[in-house]
């Protein structure tokens, strides 16, 4: 088993999103990245503490590669958007990823250096890049939101 940890806007989506990933065996939404032991969604809500909202994915890697996890990731929000996400804004909102080890370090910055010769976005993407840290796992009833509450996607019941 391996970890990923993404930031891309709201967690409720992003988790679903790799959820529904064949090789995926786990999701959970959280906060990392930030100064604050222990945030609450309410102290990251401020945006003074520095953590993004972000999911950890465990995976096999034998199942399903940390390159794919990544093109999930780039498929399912705006990577050139500065902290925010559609109506969502702030530094907690921010396209990130953590990497685990210097090879997901390397498959990341390749993927972006991928998109960005393609022009596969309109703009530059403004994906950091950074080392995991201390994750936070958040609040229960963040956890599988869109499953308790019935909802396929951001704003689709």
């Amino acid at each position: 088993m391996a970890k990923a940890t993404f930031g891309a806007g709201c967690f409720w989506g992003i988790e679903s999103a790799f959820r529904q990933v064949k090789g995926v065996t786990n999701a959970a939404v959280g906060y990392m990245g930030g100064t604050l032991v222990n945030p609450t969604y309410k102290d990251v809500c401020t945006d003074r503490t520095g953590h993004a909202e972000v999911v950890q994915v465990d995976y096999d890697p034998s199942r399903v590669s940390y390159e794919d996890l990544l093109r999930v990731f780039f498929e399912i929000h705006d990577p050139t958007q500065l902290n925010r996400q559609g109506p969502d804004y702030g530094k907690q909102y921010r396209s990130v990823i953590f990497f685990h080890d210097a090879q997901q370090e390397a498959a990341a910055k390749a993927m972006i250096e991928e998109l960005e010769r393609a022009k596969r976005f309109p703009r530059k993407i403004v994906t950091q890049i950074a080392p995991a840290q201390e994750f936070y796992r958040g609040e229960e009833y963040h956890q599988r939101y869109f499953e308790k509450h019935g909802i396929n996607a951001c704003g689709i019941h």
